[in-house]
């Protein structure tokens, strides 16, 4: 699809010459004769980027500039001043209310279409990287992340936490072709990130063959527990009935909910991560779980008493931890719930 670009300009020669360059080189183009005009547009569409001139009557071109730079729908669109008035102070105010170049009239039309694509270009490119920015951070952390230096992390007081790992993945990865094992876990875990995505759940990273997701988090919500116990239960019966698909491999899980740190860390390949002692217990309930089951503490089980059903596991020896009553969750909750993929 044709870039499109908008051109706002009050007189009817300076639209049709415009027009007439920028279509010649395949964009789509817009005309708007005034700013109120100009703003209603993109209500209805949005451009690729906007030529602005100033002198208008009614709102002028930096008062178009500034609503556009004041409304997150639009700030990212790129602004090109082309206008008659060249003083360096007006120049100067264009830059300052946000405008990515300043282009005078009367104008060479090859300077414009350089113009133009070099900021399409480098708008593409800043969009790709946002892109790539939000696969490895929440939407949140990234927006913050640009906004902000130093280091970004906080306090919650109400998470939940889920570990799960794949049993008898070391011995199949022995056996299997480099190729197939990478191509089969990324299924796996493709699939695992559609679930986390449907149920509201943040994945936190993975590690080798273990995947970590949370609720409640980098967004406090209500009901982010009985949404992580869906996405556990879920992952299970996806593997669970597609066993051919993944040599008859199962999964163990666990969940535990309380307080932890989130932040951001690293230079390069940063990453968005977890920790406290919330996130040691759901990961040593995965490690002492069941094949197959998803395993929880009595901290979510009082929290989900009545919502799910449990099947006691008893008092067990958590390394590092020492004894918990623990509990199986039991999976008829997601037929109920509607939630089986």
């Amino acid at each position: 699809m044709p870039d499109r670009i908008l051109v706002v300009d009050d007189a009817k020669e300076n639209i049709q010459a415009i027009s007439a360059i920028l279509r010649d080189k395949g964009y789509q183009v817009l005309v708007a004769t005034d700013g109120q005009k100009a703003l209603d547009l993109l209500e209805k569409v949005r451009p690729d980027l906007i030529l602005l001139d100033i002198m208008m009557p009614g709102m002028d071109g930096f008062e178009v500039c500034a609503r556009l730079k004041a409304s997150p729908n639009w700030v990212e669109i790129p602004v090109i001043f082309l206008s008659g008035k060249t003083e360096t102070a007006d120049i100067v105010r264009g830059f300052e209310l946000g405008a990515v170049d300043y282009v005078g009239k009367p104008f060479n039309a090859h300077e414009l279409l350089a113009r133009v694509a070099t900021h399409l270009e480098i708008d593409q490119l800043h969009r790709e990287n946002a892109r790539l920015l939000l696969n490895v951070l929440p939407a949140k952390i990234a927006d913050q992340l640009k906004r902000q230096d130093g280091i970004i992390a906080e306090r919650f007081d109400d998470v939940s936490v889920l570990f799960t790992d794949i049993v008898g993945f070391t011995p199949l990865a022995a056996k299997l072709a480099p190729t197939e094992i990478v191509e089969m876990l990324n299924r796996l875990f493709s699939a695992f990130d559609e679930l986390c995505d449907r149920f509201n759940v943040e994945k936190i990273k993975t590690i080798g063959d273990a995947y970590m997701a949370a609720g409640g988090l980098p967004e406090p919500r209500a009901g982010h527990l009985a949404d992580v116990a869906r996405t556990a239960l879920a992952m299970q019966d996806l593997l669970a009935r597609r066993r051919d698909e993944f040599h008859g491999l199962s999964l163990r899980a666990g969940i535990h909910a309380g307080s932890v740190v989130a932040g951001v860390i690293g230079l390069r390949k940063f990453t968005y991560d977890v920790w406290g002692d919330t996130v040691n217990v759901a990961s040593r309930l995965e490690s002492h779980g069941v094949p197959g089951r998803v395993h929880v503490s009595e901290t979510v089980y009082r929290q989900l008493d009545g919502a799910f059903r449990f099947e006691p596991r008893g008092v067990i020896e958590l390394k590092g931890k020492g004894t918990m009553r623990t509990y199986l969750l039991i999976p008829d909750v997601l037929e109920a719930a509607g939630a089986l993929p």
